[in-house]
Protein backbone atom coordinates (compact mmCIF):
# COMPACT_ATOMS: atom_id res chain seq x y z
CA UNK A 1 0.00 0.00 0.00
CA UNK A 2 1.57 3.30 -1.06
CA UNK A 3 0.58 6.61 0.74
CA UNK A 4 0.90 9.75 -0.88
CA UNK A 5 3.52 12.41 0.93
CA UNK A 6 2.67 15.80 0.54
CA UNK A 7 4.28 19.03 1.35
CA UNK A 8 3.25 22.16 2.88
CA UNK A 9 2.51 23.66 -0.19
CA UNK A 10 0.70 21.00 -1.02
CA UNK A 11 -1.06 20.99 1.90
CA UNK A 12 -2.33 24.40 1.46
CA UNK A 13 -3.13 24.24 -2.12
CA UNK A 14 -5.30 20.78 -1.44
CA UNK A 15 -7.00 22.85 1.58
CA UNK A 16 -7.44 25.85 -0.40
CA UNK A 17 -5.16 27.61 2.58
CA UNK A 18 -2.61 30.34 2.55
CA UNK A 19 0.70 28.76 3.08
CA UNK A 20 1.34 30.63 6.61
CA UNK A 21 -2.34 29.25 7.72
CA UNK A 22 -1.45 25.66 6.50
CA UNK A 23 2.01 26.20 8.78
CA UNK A 24 0.30 28.13 11.71
CA UNK A 25 -2.23 25.40 12.10
CA UNK A 26 0.49 22.82 11.88
CA UNK A 27 2.61 23.90 14.04
CA UNK A 28 -0.23 24.80 16.20
CA UNK A 29 -1.23 20.77 16.17
CA UNK A 30 -4.46 21.49 14.40
CA UNK A 31 -3.37 19.55 11.34
CA UNK A 32 -1.60 16.01 11.11
CA UNK A 33 1.52 16.78 9.90
CA UNK A 34 5.60 15.14 11.13
CA UNK A 35 8.79 16.64 10.21
CA UNK A 36 11.47 15.70 8.24
CA UNK A 37 14.72 17.35 8.35
CA UNK A 38 12.79 20.44 9.43
CA UNK A 39 10.05 20.69 6.85
CA UNK A 40 6.65 20.07 7.45
CA UNK A 41 5.38 16.62 5.50
CA UNK A 42 1.62 14.84 5.45
CA UNK A 43 -0.10 11.63 4.38
CA UNK A 44 -2.71 12.73 2.32
CA UNK A 45 -4.71 9.51 4.35
CA UNK A 46 -4.28 11.16 7.46
CA UNK A 47 -5.63 14.49 6.00
CA UNK A 48 -8.89 13.19 4.79
CA UNK A 49 -9.34 11.70 8.08
CA UNK A 50 -8.67 14.68 9.64
CA UNK A 51 -11.07 16.48 7.18
CA UNK A 52 -13.88 13.74 8.30
CA UNK A 53 -13.33 14.52 11.66
CA UNK A 54 -13.52 18.30 11.52
CA UNK A 55 -16.90 17.52 9.78
CA UNK A 56 -18.58 16.05 12.56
Amino acid sequence: MTDEILTIQEVAKYLKLNEKTAYRLTSEGKLPGFKVGGSWRFKRSDLEKWIEEQKQ
